[in-house]
């Protein structure tokens, strides 16, 4: 029984992916993102938000995201077990889906392992635009992971840098990060302290996996007119950077209900004052306002950047072999019978 038009859901697998991020090319596929998420915090106020929905254990955590703007419905499915590198496997493992709110019928099904990386960078650099010093050049990159390499690249394409300044505390990460990017037209430096990675680096990165409260950054290390992209504390009970840097930070956030959970300022006060980055973005908040200013992005992932990524795919497959149909949705000839469905295809 051959299924119909109405039974088909374009589905992304990670080939299909690999192959539309070469088509596109890394660095525009990033850039491209960046200004979908940007398009959509302009209108953040029209999007339902809640704070992503874990489930943790000893393990690692599994989350759900959801968002809607009314019209499209998007989640993102999405783990973070520390423990797994050690093992052969992803630290983090995604797939996402978009549904029409109308008939709440599913348009798009995608792994969002690779995406997930490429809306991270994307949204780091965007913020980046913003926040980050006129001119900057050169960005340390503490923590040589699997999101190392796309964080580098979306800062070169974005912000202008051309210098990155790797440390990881395992040599076998840096040398994979510094291999890996060359021939991508940027200097690479692999260096054996964090304190070293910072030297001359107008924007810091901070992207450490362990789940635990960890200080990668001391306060003597942070010098004025630096902005740190910290997008390593994602869940309770996971910081990089000491309390004290904090404190004499302006700190952007994207929802503030989900970062004081999750993010470095679950170390501060549940009033200590944050912007949210929508309000920078549609000019209701000031941003970086001058050249001594410390500007921290305390940066957790957010549905709506998500959200954004899933629509960006579903347009940029259209018309290209990026995708198979997966029959994934009954469709019986008489919407009541479902079992007559079933019988008949005996």
């Amino acid at each position: 029984m051959q299924p119909s038009d109405k039974a088909l859901v374009p589905f992304v697998s990670v080939d299909n992916m690999m192959r539309l991020i070469h088509h596109i090319g890394v660095e525009r596929m990033i850039t491209e993102i960046a200004a979908q998420i940007e398009d959509d915090f302009k209108r953040w106020e029209s999007f339902d938000k809640t704070p992503r929905i874990p489930a943790h254990s000893p393990h690692g955590v599994i989350e759900l995201m959801p968002t809607s703007d009314g019209e499209a419905y998007g989640f993102k499915y999405v783990n973070g077990h520390p423990k797994n590198t050690s093992e052969g496997l992803q630290t983090v493992t995604a797939f996402g889906l978009l549904a029409d709110v109308y008939t709440g019928y599913p348009t798009l099904l995608t792994e969002m392992t690779m995406l997930t990386a490429l809306r991270t960078a994307a949204t780091s650099a965007l913020v980046g635009k913003y926040l980050a010093p006129k001119n900057a050049s050169t960005m340390a990159m503490i923590g040589n992971g699997a999101q190392s390499e796309f964080q580098c690249l979306a800062f070169k394409a974005m912000c202008g840098i051309d210098t990155v300044r790797l440390y990881d505390i395992d040599p076998a990460a840096t040398a994979k990060c510094a291999a890996n990017l060359q021939g991508t037209g940027l200097n690479v430096v692999s260096c054996r302290s964090a304190e070293e990675a910072i030297e001359g680096a107008q924007i810091i990165t901070t992207c450490t996996a362990d789940k635990k409260y960890a200080t990668i950054l001391t306060d003597n290390m942070v010098g004025p007119g630096v902005h740190i992209n910290a997008i390593g504390g994602d869940c309770p009970g996971k910081t990089e950077l000491h309390r004290d840097i904090l404190l004499r930070s302006d700190i952007f956030v994207e929802y503030p209900e989900q970062t004081r959970i999750e993010g470095e300022i679950q170390a501060l006060d549940p009033d200590h004052p944050v912007t949210e980055m929508w309000q920078v973005i549609t000019g209701q908040a000031e941003g970086r306002r001058d050249e001594r200013q410390i500007t921290l992005f305390d940066s957790v992932g957010f549905a709506i950047e998500d959200f954004s990524a899933l629509r960006y795919v579903k347009h940029a497959i259209e018309g290209t072999e990026f995708f198979e149909p997966l029959d994934m949705l009954a469709d019986p000839d008489d919407p009541r019978d479902l079992f007559g469905m079933l019988m008949r295809a005996k």
